[in-house]
């Protein structure tokens, strides 16, 4: 069943340039959708559009059937987004934070215990529940904010660079928790510049190139339309064919 579709999108910052130039996919449940590309790729104008934050100069985005324009608020309570440019408040706790941003979403305190309980310890976040947030790490920082994008249990996840900057254990223990979002039907979409990350963890992959989705398909796909022996060879020789200075 088809949970996110992009329609011919556009987006434009100023009259003389575009910076998303008519860019269409379909993400479905339970898939992990992968958008590749460089910094400066539009990812992450992209991302903003697809979770209402910014709208489109034309074409449309839905979600769940509803959309981003005149449905936002409803949708908001469908999705979960994470992005890098979101900072946690530093003078705040993991605990605080959580039941704030629960209470919300209405979520019962007793669910709120148990979820918050369930998710410090996939994340291993419970010895550091109470420290402020500028004393964690730059990992721990990014799993509290998983953790809190995830609080309503949303059927929909939109991650803006979700393994950016963490090291190997943390960027391990996010896309295995992703990969166990999508084996209980969740739909998400995910933006990176890292191959592995792509490779790993997306059913269906659209490498964007100067606002533009140039290419679409599994990586085997990816790599076979090119007639390259790897995915990274495959995502390069689509970067040169159409990445103009």
């Amino acid at each position: 069943m088809k949970v996110i579709s992009a329609n011919d999108i556009h987006k434009s910052y100023t009259k003389d340039s575009e910076t998303i130039k008519g860019v269409s996919f379909e993400v479905n449940e339970g898939e992990i959708y992968g958008l590749l590309g460089p910094n400066g790729a539009g990812k992450t104008t992209l991302m903003l559009m697809i979770s209402t934050l910014l709208e489109p100069t034309s074409g449309s985005v839905t979600i769940t059937d509803l959309d981003t324009r005149k449905d936002a608020l409803e949708i908001h309570r469908r999705i979960g987004f994470l992005t890098t440019e979101i900072k946690l408040d530093p003078l705040s706790t993991p605990n605080k934070l959580y039941d704030f941003f629960a209470e919300l979403y209405d979520i019962p305190r007793d669910e709120i215990r148990d979820r918050k309980a369930l998710q410090f310890g996939t994340f291993g976040i419970t010895p550091f529940a109470d420290k402020k947030i500028n004393e964690l790490s730059t990992g721990m920082k990014q799993k509290v904010s998983i953790a809190i994008s995830l609080i309503h249990d949303p059927k929909v996840i939109i991650f803006d660079e979700p393994t950016n900057g963490l090291d190997i254990l943390t960027s391990k223990q996010v896309t295995d928790y992703l990969k166990h979002l999508r084996s209980k039907g969740h739909s998400i979409i995910l933006s990176t510049h890292i191959f592995s990350v792509a490779q790993e963890l997306c059913d269906k992959i659209g490498v964007l190139v100067d606002g533009k989705i140039v290419a679409e398909g599994t990586t085997d796909e990816l790599t076979k339309i090119t007639e390259t022996d790897t995915f990274e060879e495959a995502f390069f020789k689509l970067y040169v064919e159409n990445h103009k200075e």
